[in-house]
Formats: C-alpha cells, sequence, structure tokens
C-alpha cells in the first residue's frame, strides 16, 4: 500500500473519532476515487498514482470554485473550498517560482528543446517533478513562453 494511501486512511480513522462529518464526507470521497482507479486500473496505486487523483480532484475544486463565486454562489463555493482545503493537506509542498522555472530550464536542456514542437518532450520529463505541486496548465503556459511561444 502506498504511504499517501495509508496517510488519508488514517485521516478518515481520525476524522471518524472527531465526529468531524465534513471532513470525513470529503475524505471518504477521496478514497473512493483512489479506489475506482485502482478498480479501473485493476492494479495497486502507488504514490505517483495517488498524486495523480488528488491533483486532478484539486483541479476540479478550484474550477468549481470560481464557477460558483462568478455566480454569486458563495455557500456552494465555501464547500469546495473547504474540500480543497483538505484535499491539500495531502499534496507535497507547491513550488516557488524560482524553483519551477530552475526545473523547466533544467528540462528544456536535458531534452535539447529548441522550439514549441520540442514541447511535448519538455512536458513529459516535467509533469512526474512537478505533479501536485504546481498548477500543470500555468507550467505548460510557462514553457511555451520559454520555447519562444
Amino acid at each position: 500500500m502506498s504511504e499517501l494511501k495509508a496517510r488519508i486512511g488514517e485521516a478518515v480513522k481520525d476524522a471518524m473519532r472527531a465526529g468531524d462529518k465534513p471532513r470525513l464526507a470529503t475524505l471518504r470521497m477521496v478514497s473512493a476515487a483512489i479506489k475506482q482507479k485502482e478498480v479501473d486500473s485493476r492494479e495497486s496505486l502507488d504514490d505517483a498514482a495517488v498524486l495523480a487523483v488528488l491533483d486532478k480532484m484539486v483541479k476540479q475544486r478550484r474550477e468549481s470554485l470560481a464557477q460558483y463565486r462568478d455566480a454569486g454562489r458563495d455557500d456552494l463555493a465555501d464547500r469546495e473550498q473547504a474540500e480543497l482545503d483538505i484535499i491539500a493537506e495531502f499534496l507535497p509542498q507547491p513550488l516557488r517560482d524560482d524553483e519551477l522555472d530552475a526545473l523547466i530550464d533544467e528540462a528544456v536542456s536535458a531534452t535539447g528543446a529548441a522550439s514549441q514542437r520540442d514541447m511535448g518532450k519538455v512536458m513529459g520529463q516535467l509533469k512526474p517533478r512537478v505533479q501536485g505541486r504546481a498548477d500543470m496548465g500555468a507550467v505548460s503556459a510557462r514553457v511555451k513562453a520559454r520555447l519562444g511561444g
């Protein structure tokens, strides 16, 4: 069992003991998403795969949060924000801008990328290193700018 999955399982138990229903509901949703991914792929997920599931959930929450705020639905936006905060507890520390730029520079030089045609190579090398630590959309925009886009 992956370490991250075990931490989430322990958090579920702690939330049950504490009687924290909103936290428990969010953690159960996370566990269900991980379990669904395992059933779909027919294998136990490692930390990287669990991190990808969490990253996807965070992205969904951010998109919903923006839509709810635009629609003036602060009640729903607050619920999404609470879920986002709970899920984010299990993600690694976010990268600072200078760290991200250094990783991009390193990936560009390692792949020998010279133009936007090489963006896939750069992103392929970056993704495992920044997954869960940076918004992949923002990373993609930075790589595009770096490659002269």
